[in-house]
C-alpha cells in the first residue's frame, strides 16, 4: 500500500511539474525601496576637506531627476558644482574655492531615484567641513502665505551672519533650505551665533532680494542652540493597570517650529498707458493701475472750450477715465490738449506726482465729402438692467446708460407690484450712483441702495418698470425706445442668517465670509455687539478675520521697506453649515489658535500662483 501511495504521488508532481512549465520565472515582489548608500567618498561629516570631488555609491543604478529644483547647495555657490550620475555613482565636482573652516552641505531633496521603478531617496545629505569642527546646529520651522495661511512650497529659506537690513539686498545667505509640500524647512549645519531669517520667492536664484519678490521675515534675532531631551514613549500593556514608560535620550535643535508669514508687496508699476478717442463726442485716459487720486487736468492750446463742456466719469479706481463732450464746437476739436498730473512709481516703486502733456486725437473715418464734417449723433440711448427672476431682497434694481444722462421725466416711468393677480402703482426711487448719471439704482421709496445687505424689496413678489419712449434725454438729447423690466423676488427661505460675536472684540477686525474653495463671498467690519450676515444663501461655509490695521478696507501684506509684517488673518476653526430660514449664532475667540486653517482648506500656495 505505501508503495502505491509512493508511485501516485510521484506522477501528481510529474505531471503538475510538465503543465507549469510554460509559465516561466514569475519574479519577486515589486521593488519599493530607495537606492541605498554603500559608499561616500571622502566621509560624510568628514573634516578638514579640501577635495573638490565627491564620489557617492549606491546599491542600485541611480538618477538625478529635476536637479535645479532639487538640489540645494549651503553656502550657496556662484559657480554652481556639477552633479551627475553614472550607473550606480553620483559624482560631484566644485567649482568654487572653499572658504575656510567653514561647513558644506548639498542637500539632494528628492532628487535621487532608482533607475527601474523610480523610487525616491527622500531628503539624502551629504556634509564635510572644511574646518576642524562640523556645525550641526539647525533651525527649522513652516512658511504660509499670509493672506490664506496656506503653505508655501518652494521658497529660499536662509539666514545672514550680518544683521544688517541692507545685508538682505546686497549679500549671498550664509546657509539655505527650501520647503517642502507642507511649507516646512531645516536648514542644517549652522556655525553657532546670532543670525536674520528669511525667506524668498527667489526667481532667479541668486539668493539675494529683489523688490518684486515674496518676503517673510522674522523680526528677532535667532540664536540657535541645541540639548540633549528626555522623550516619553508610553506602552500600555493592560487597562487595569499604570502605563509602562520607556525613556530615552535625543538631540533637540533650538528654534523649531518658527512660522513666518510670506507676502508680495504692492509693487506695482504705476503710469498713463494712453488716450483713446474713438467716438467724436467722448474720450478716455487709461493707466496701468489704480490711481490714488483722480488726475489733475489743465486745456492747453488754443481750443480750450472742451474743458467747460464736458462730464468727467472716473472709475471706482481712477485708473480709467471718460470724458464725455457736451458741446458740438468741443466735438469738433479734432485734437484735444491737456496738461495732466498723475502719479507714477519711480524705480524703486515711490509714489511721485508726475506732469505730461497728453493729446486726444479724433481720426475721421473715410467717408464721402458730404457727410465729412458732420458731427456724430446717437439716436437712441442704450440702456440693460441687471435684475432677474429669483432677485434678491437686499440688492437694487441696477439701469446702466451708454451716455450720461441730462434729464429724466418721472411722469413718463412706472413701477407697479402684482397684488392678486392685478397690477398696483407703487412709489419708487431713482438714485444715480455717480455724478456722472449713466448708472441709476431703483427701489422702493424711501429705500437707501447704499445700505449694507438691507431689505429692498417684498419676498415673493413680482414688479414691472416701465420706461416710455421718451422718458428721459442724454446729454445729447437723444431718448430712449421703450422699455419694460419685469422680475420676482426671492423668499425668506431662500436665506439664512450668521451672527458671529467675537469674545476678544478688536475694532480693526474685518469678517469674510468664505465658500468651500477658499473664495470670499462677502465682508463686513466686526461690530462689538456681533456682527450679522444677513441674505445669506443656504450651505457651507467658513469664516476668515483680518485686522485691517491701515484701515484702507482690504488686506494689505507686508512691506519691507516700512519694515511692517502684513495684516493678521485668522480662520474659525470649523465649517459653518447653514441651513434655510435658521438664524445661526457663533463666539469666535480667534486670538486661540493663529495661523491655524481648517483642514479641508490647506493646499499647497505654489510660486506658480502669486507673482
Amino acid at each position: 500500500m505505501k508503495k502505491k501511495y509512493f508511485l501516485l504521488l510521484s506522477f501528481a508532481i510529474f505531471i503538475f511539474g510538465c503543465a507549469n512549465r510554460g509559465i516561466g520565472p514569475q519574479g519577486g515582489p515589486k521593488d519599493e525601496l530607495p537606492p541605498l548608500v554603500l559608499k561616500e567618498t571622502p566621509l560624510n561629516s568628514s573634516t578638514n576637506q579640501q577635495q573638490k570631488d565627491i564620489e557617492l555609491v549606491f546599491d542600485e543604478i541611480v538618477v538625478l531627476e529635476n536637479t535645479a529644483d532639487n538640489i540645494l547647495i549651503s553656502p550657496p555657490q556662484k559657480n554652481q558644482p556639477t552633479i551627475k550620475a553614472y550607473s550606480k555613482k553620483i559624482k560631484v565636482h566644485f567649482e568654487d574655492d572653499f572658504i575656510d573652516s567653514t561647513t558644506y552641505t548639498i542637500d539632494f531633496g528628492n532628487a535621487i531615484v532608482d533607475n527601474n521603478e523610480k523610487n525616491v531617496l527622500h531628503n539624502y545629505t551629504y556634509s564635510f567641513s572644511t574646518g576642524d569642527v562640523i556645525d550641526t546646529l539647525q533651525i527649522s520651522g513652516q512658511i504660509l502665505y499670509a493672506e490664506n495661511l496656506n503653505p508655501m512650497s518652494g521658497i529660499i529659506v536662509g539666514i545672514h551672519s550680518n544683521l544688517e537690513d541692507s545685508a538682505l539686498s546686497k549679500l549671498q545667505f550664509n546657509r539655505i533650505a527650501k520647503t517642502d509640500t507642507s511649507g516646512r524647512f531645516t536648514i542644517r549645519n549652522i556655525r553657532p551665533q546670532s543670525y536674520r531669517l528669511y525667506a524668498l520667492a527667489d526667481v532667479n536664484k541668486d539668493y539675494i532680494y529683489q523688490m518684486s519678490e515674496g518676503l517673510a521675515w522674522c523680526d528677532s534675532i535667532i540664536t540657535p542652540s541645541s540639548h540633549q531631551a528626555m522623550l516619553s514613549d508610553t506602552i500600555w500593556f493592560d487597562p487595569e493597570i499604570i502605563d509602562s514608560i520607556r525613556l530615552y535620550q535625543g538631540t533637540v535643535y533650538e528654534p523649531r517650529n518658527i512660522k513666518m508669514l510670506f507676502s508680495y508687496e504692492d509693487l506695482t508699476h504705476r503710469y498713463f498707458v494712453r488716450t483713446n478717442r474713438e467716438k467724436q463726442h467722448s474720450f478716455q485716459l487709461f493707466f496701468s493701475a489704480p490711481q490714488p487720486q483722480l488726475p489733475r487736468v489743465k486745456p492747453i492750446g488754443q481750443d480750450t472750450i472742451w474743458y467747460n463742456y464736458s462730464i468727467c466719469q472716473p472709475n471706482k479706481t481712477f485708473d480709467t477715465i471718460t470724458y464725455w463732450l457736451t458741446d458740438s464746437l468741443a466735438m469738433n476739436i479734432d485734437t484735444i490738449q491737456m496738461e495732466m498730473t498723475y502719479f507714477k512709481t519711480d524705480s524703486i516703486f515711490n509714489l511721485e506726482e508726475k506732469t505730461d502733456t497728453i493729446k486726444a486725437v479724433y481720426r475721421h473715418p473715410r467717408t464721402n465729402k458730404k457727410n465729412q464734417n458732420k458731427t456724430q449723433k446717437i439716436e437712441r440711448v442704450g440702456m440693460k438692467a441687471d435684475q432677474k427672476n429669483a432677485a434678491e431682497l437686499h440688492r437694487p434694481l441696477r439701469i446702466t446708460f451708454d451716455t450720461p444722462i441730462a434729464d429724466i421725466c418721472l411722469d413718463s416711468i412706472h413701477f407697479t407690484q402684482k397684488v392678486d393677480s392685478t397690477e398696483r402703482p407703487i412709489p419708487f426711487s431713482l438714485t444715480p450712483q455717480d455724478s456722472s448719471k449713466m448708472v441709476y439704482f431703483v427701489t422702493l421709496k424711501n429705500k437707501s441702495p447704499f445700505g449694507e445687505y438691507e431689505q429692498l424689496w417684498e419676498p415673493q413678489t413680482s414688479y414691472t418698470l416701465q420706461l416710455d419712449s421718451g422718458a428721459l434725454h442724454d446729454i445729447y438729447g437723444n431718448t430712449i425706445n421703450k422699455q419694460t423690466i419685469k422680475w420676482t423676488t426671492k423668499s425668506f427661505d431662500d436665506y439664512s442668517t450668521l451672527k458671529i460675536i467675537l469674545k476678544d472684540y478688536d475694532s480693526t477686525a474685518m469678517l469674510q465670509l468664505l465658500d468651500e474653495k477658499d473664495k470670499v463671498v462677502r465682508t463686513l467690519p466686526a461690530q462689538p455687539e456681533g456682527t450679522l450676515f444677513r441674505f445669506i444663501a443656504p450651505k457651507d461655509y467658513y469664516l476668515r478675520l483680518y485686522l485691517d490695521t491701515n484701515h484702507d478696507g482690504e488686506w494689505t501684506p507686508a512691506s519691507w521697506a516700512k519694515k511692517q509684517q502684513p495684516e493678521a488673518v485668522y480662520y474659525f476653526p470649523n465649517k459653518l453649515t447653514l441651513r434655510a430660514n435658521w438664524d445661526f449664532e457663533e463666539t469666535w475667540e480667534h486670538t486661540m489658535e493663529p495661523n491655524r486653517k481648517p483642514k479641508e482648506l490647506i493646499k499647497d500656495e505654489s510660486l506658480n500662483k502669486k507673482k
